[in-house]
């Protein structure tokens, strides 16, 4: 049985599992979709064509699914698609896309107070965007990755699996995965030993990345030496971090900010 406000808003069309909670003056548009499980707090909007896999909670205030911020928007619907048990903190934005193929987060990831995620987004499952944390347009991140407060990602930029962006940072290249970036501009800052582990990641595995990030990061000589270099005795998470090297359209944070700072 739905538990549904009695003043909050539900278009015609929109279409409401059973099991949903809606709190106080939510706002439900038409081409909604909510799978069972989902809780929408008071005051939360939820619009455009979006669908909603179960078992997300949506505090108040957020505003979900909205058309993008871009030039020349003339109000047309974009998509957004959205995993299972997520959870969308106080004045979270997440918004459409420009385009047939949506505006896509996965599922277990927590999205806290005032963090912004922008139209054609690509996140995975178990990622944590911290405060005000802020993604532009077309930002790619992958799993298990974090995002501290405060932080600004440029538009069309990946954040690599595991990978933590600390507090304040500005972001305008790719994160590498497995690797800790701080500062404007950001740079790298080592390996994010912390999180690996607590993700589960192998102490032998750790130890294998660390000597990827050593050659890739520390060593002397052109790139492409170090990335063929590293190829030599990859395991199979050095893989994951070299193809992302090597996939990299706008370019990968590669400068540490100190040569002397341990991996």
């Amino acid at each position: 049985m739905s538990l549904i406000h009695p003043t909050a808003v539900i278009a015609s069309g929109a279409r409401v599992a059973e099991g949903v909670e809606i709190g106080a003056y939510a706002v439900i548009g038409p081409q909604v979709v909510l799978a069972t499980g989902n809780v929408v707090g008071p005051h939360a909007v939820i619009e455009g064509a979006t669908v909603v896999g179960p078992g997300n909670r949506f505090l108040q205030f957020c505003a979900i699914g909205a058309g993008p911020q871009v030039d020349g928007w003339a109000g047309e619907t974009g998509a957004l698609a959205i995993g299972g048990g997520n959870v969308f903190r106080e004045f979270v934005t997440v918004h459409a896309s420009t385009g047939v193929e949506p505006t896509k987060i996965g599922s277990r990831n927590l999205i806290m107070t005032g963090a912004h995620v922008a139209h054609d987004c690509v996140l995975g499952d178990d990622i944590r965007l911290a405060n005000a944390a802020t993604l532009g347009g077309h930002v790619q991140v992958a799993d298990f990755a974090q995002v501290s407060g405060l932080v600004a990602i440029h538009q069309y930029s990946r954040i690599g699996t595991h990978a933590f962006v600390a507090g304040g940072s500005i972001v305008t290249q790719d994160v590498p995965p497995f690797c800790l970036v701080q500062g404007d501009r950001a740079r790298l800052a080592g390996l994010n030993a912390v999180g690996l582990k607590r993700t589960g990641v192998t102490p032998a595995e750790v130890a294998e990345l660390r000597r990827a990030y050593r050659t890739l990061f520390l060593g002397t000589g052109p790139m492409e030496d170090r990335l063929a270099a590293a190829r030599l005795s990859a395991g199979a998470r050095t893989l994951v971090l070299l193809d992302f090297l090597e996939s990299s359209v706008r370019g990968c944070i590669s400068t540490p900010r100190s040569r002397k700072l341990a991996a």
